[in-house]
């Protein structure tokens, strides 16, 4: 009598060798994504002069072969009966998306393009779809997964399976170490030239950011973040003086070099262009994305240290109401990245308290026009407790600014002075000049929510003393050098994705003793680094984390 037994269920199931090995599959299916999901990479490395050569040529082949290998090594992992068949669904998926977006925007897949994957809304993804992704998709992963549902694969006992798995991990390892050393000065030449090739690996590249945000979300200590300016008072307040109204205006996606007030050949800013704001020309970005910006530019550290915390921290808004002022964040994006978790805040779509005017006029399908965001906002501030109100109010506007690709939805149709628009999200398709007009309207119609936003504050003088400042989180490429959109590593960023806006107004009572020092600085190299320090001077908060020499207007007021 035997040892066991094998149970009648599965004898209709018999282990065999009959039809495709899971490491068969494995290999094909990496050999496919290396050859036809990478065509972005093929294309970019096509267009360097060095490929040009028959040596080039050979070497874009080893690097071919060399992406199958590490493709390959990754899915033997996998390449078992039960595993293989949704595990290579996931991949070639995964690669047809990233070869659209690559290919069609020219951007690449890292961890911080990860995390703007991860947090992008409904909204957002319906902006992304198009014809051409519904195509990619189809011809790199669904024709491939329909011939995949229909084959039989082998059944085999688990040694000799693992077996297989080990050999084809060796012969892996062995493909890509014998290209590399035959082709080392090619792809370390390649590498160090132009740093953007390697998160074009598709969809290695992909499963690596994932990977390396795990990572840094397990070494993340939990629970709530470190306070930061638990000091913060505010300055006494001369007898009679009113107390002060900030609008913080964080733009997106908007470029210094398209703000006429900055030297743009079109008129982009008639109406701020009429009044008495400060635009300072040379500020930069500290990241290429939202996800990436909107933490640093209010993390009162700099650009430097907050890049290097090992703990998240609270930010200005935290150090603002730890000072007894009343604070308020309205959102018309894609949420506040953890920003406004600790502060009262809410969504531009939303109806002001006490049954306040409705943004439906404004808002379609779910995303609002940023004039909303003025709407039933002093409704919005009289909800804030009244203490707090009585010491200074700081709000917080986060637009929808020029956030691509579909920039056409960003401005209402009377708002349109640029013709003819490019109204279709493969910006590719567009004639260039028809996606400048495009864009171009989206910076008009910010500078007529600013100055709408600064008669606003002007309608309050009696009240309070007003002030706007206006700075970008990110810029944007427009097919400069066949790149579209933003969200390249910072480290080789085009400029038109790092130079933002800044401007700045301030009524006469918030008017430094010596206005003229601030015009003096309009050239001056400026960042997000002095956003929070800036606005910490404005409100008048003494805290051990304010830095006068990052506050703009530090130098401008009286001792």
């Amino acid at each position: 009598m035997p040892f066991f037994r094998r149970h009648p269920a599965l004898a209709t199931h018999p282990l065999t060798a009959d039809g495709w090995n899971p490491l068969t599959l494995a290999w094909m299916a990496s050999a496919w994504m290396a050859s036809f999901a990478n065509w972005p990479l093929w294309l970019m490395l096509n267009h360097l002069p060095e490929m040009g050569s028959l040596r080039g040529r050979l070497f874009m082949l080893a690097l071919c072969g060399m992406v199958t290998g590490m493709t390959a090594l990754v899915l033997t992992i996998a390449a078992w009966r039960w595993s293989i068949k949704p595990v290579l669904a996931l991949f070639l998926l995964a690669a047809a998306a990233g070869a659209h977006f690559m290919g069609t925007y020219n951007v690449v897949i890292d961890p911080t393009m990860m995390v703007n994957v991860l947090q992008t809304n409904l909204r957002e993804t319906r902006d992304l779809l198009s014809l051409r992704l519904v195509i990619g998709v189809f011809v790199l992963a669904v024709v491939p997964l329909v011939w995949l549902a229909r084959v039989r694969v082998q059944r085999l006992a688990a040694w000799p399976q693992l077996r297989r798995n080990l050999l084809g991990g060796l012969a892996s390892v062995i493909l890509v170490v014998a290209l590399l050393l035959l082709f080392f000065a090619d792809m370390s030449a390649t590498m160090r030239n132009h740093k953007s090739v390697r998160y074009l690996v598709n969809p290695v590249n992909s499963f690596y950011a994932l990977g390396k945000l795990a990572v840094r979300a397990h070494a993340t200590p939990g629970g709530p973040p470190l306070v930061v300016g638990a000091d913060a008072s505010l300055a006494p307040r001369a007898e009679g003086t009113k107390p002060t109204l900030l609008l913080l205006v964080v733009g997106e996606t908007a470029r210094a070099d398209h703000f006429s007030l900055n030297g743009y050949t079109r008129p982009t800013n008639p109406e701020l262009a009429k009044l008495d704001v400060l635009s300072f020309r040379e500020a930069s970005s500290c990241g290429t994305s939202t996800a990436t910006s909107l933490p640093c530019m209010f993390s009162v550290f700099g650009k430097s240290s907050f890049e290097s915390e090992s703990q998240p921290h609270e930010n200005l808004v935290d150090v603002l109401q730890h000072a007894g002022l009343a604070v308020l964040w309205l959102d018309n994006q894609a949420g506040c990245k953890g920003q406004c978790d600790r502060i009262p805040h809410a969504d531009a779509s939303s109806a002001a308290p006490g049954g306040g005017a409705s943004p439906a006029a404004l808002c379609h399908e779910g995303e609002c026009l940023d004039a909303a965001l003025l709407l039933g906002l002093e409704a919005r501030i009289t909800a804030l407790p009244t203490a707090h109100r009585e010491r200074g109010i700081v709000v917080v506007l986060h637009q929808m600014g020029s956030h691509g690709p579909a920039y056409w939805k960003r401005s209402p149709a009377d708002r349109k002075p640029f013709q003819p628009e490019c109204q279709t999200n493969v910006l590719q398709q567009c004639d260039q000049q028809a996606l400048i007009n495009t864009y171009d309207n989206t910076i008009a119609y910010t500078d007529h929510v600013l100055a709408d936003a600064i008669a606003w504050l002007k309608a309050r003088s009696s009240t309070h003393a007003g002030a706007l400042f206006y700075m970008s989180d990110h810029g944007e490429s427009l097919g400069e050098n066949n790149l579209y959109l933003h969200g390249l590593p910072y480290a080789f960023a085009p400029r038109e994705q790092t130079h933002v806006p800044l401007v700045m107004w301030l009524s006469p009572a918030m008017t430094p003793s010596r206005p003229d020092c601030l015009k003096a600085q309009l050239d001056a190299r400026l960042s997000h680094d002095n956003l929070s320090h800036t606005v910490l001077g404005l409100m008048g908060v003494q805290t051990a984390v304010y830095r006068p020499a990052l506050d703009i207007t530090a130098p401008c007021r009286a001792p």
